[in-house]
């Protein structure tokens, strides 16, 4: 009699921890579910968010301040170039 309540308890207890292992699986996948559900409208959102217009405006504001500074950059190498020539010794 003992022995079969022992049976018993254990075929109870190896149910419990089964049932709980899928439980366990099942929040896990439902939390991964969340996170690439909550990724993707973090990114429709960035995209709807804001308007093209302003994206290109910005773009271009970059482009014209990416040419003041190359030019500017132009015309210090110019200057150093004219400064590093080799001057004629004047005897």
């Amino acid at each position: 009699m003992a022995a079969g309540l022992f049976w018993m308890i254990h075929g109870l207890r190896q149910d419990f921890l089964n049932r709980s292992d899928r439980i366990d699986e099942r929040g896990a996948e439902a939390l991964t579910r969340t996170r690439e559900d909550l990724a993707d409208y973090k990114l429709e959102v960035a995209r709807t968010y804001v308007p093209l217009s302003l994206i290109r405006d910005v773009d271009r504001r970059l482009s014209e301040h990416m040419l003041r500074i190359e030019s500017k950059i132009n015309e210090i190498g110019r200057g150093c170039a004219t400064c590093s020539s080799p001057k004629k010794d004047a005897r």
